[in-house]
């Protein structure tokens, strides 16, 4: 079983590389790929070229892509053939519980080609053109989901194959046909997308028992 840490983004809305942003003492990367560690056997990191590595704890390091699917082929491309498992996790999701993982990749041993850790939306989401409101949509229909993500190898190698490009590895391996699963997912696992996101984080880090 292998993760690969997705830490290749440019961080335009952060205003920098947020990968790199120090959380109560500990980077962004470092904290996802120690917990990624725990979880799986081998873990490859994915950079922005150019970024420093290694990145302690991780097996191998990689350049990304210009997209994040590009970055994940990259990924995948070092997984060992042999990984039966592969979970794919953005490092810009440093609170991901040990118990999202393990969820996650249970609901893939049980026979799932994908298992998506997801919340549900308590905000009313509407559809819209420009700044006109054209539909609301029935939040009890709708999730957000996060990563960790946990695929059976062969359907995401499978689902990659034709180059595609998405925000997550699950939609495509839906759009391939694969049996695409949830699992609980937590309001603690923040993403770090904005400056104040990293305020949110290191309160509920300082919250913890």
């Amino acid at each position: 079983m292998w993760a690969i840490v997705v830490a290749a983004g440019r961080g335009e809305r952060f205003g920098g590389p947020k990968q790199h942003q120090l959380i109560a003492g500990r980077s962004v990367v470092e904290r996802s790929v120690a917990t990624a560690r725990d979880a799986c056997d081998g873990v490859v990191v994915v950079l922005s070229p150019g970024d420093p590595g290694p990145v302690p704890l991780a097996d191998v390091t990689v350049p990304g892509g210009a997209t994040r699917s590009a970055s994940v082929r990259a990924g995948l491309a070092a997984v060992p053939g042999e990984a039966e498992v592969i979970v794919v996790h953005d490092a810009a999701r440093p609170l991901a519980a040990a118990a999202l993982w393990r969820a996650a990749i249970d609901a893939v041993a049980r026979g799932a080609d994908a298992a998506l850790c997801a919340v549900a939306v308590t905000d009313t989401i509407k559809r819209v053109e420009g700044d006109r409101v054209v539909a609301t949509l029935d939040r009890s229909e709708l999730v957000a989901v996060q990563t960790p993500q946990a695929f059976r190898a062969v359907a995401l190698r499978r689902a990659h194959e034709q180059d595609a490009d998405a925000t997550d590895d699950g939609a495509l391996v839906e759009a391939a046909g694969g049996t695409v699963v949830l699992v609980p997912g937590s309001v603690v696992n923040v993403k770090i997308t904005h400056p104040h996101d990293v305020l949110v984080a290191e309160a509920l880090l300082s919250a913890k028992p």
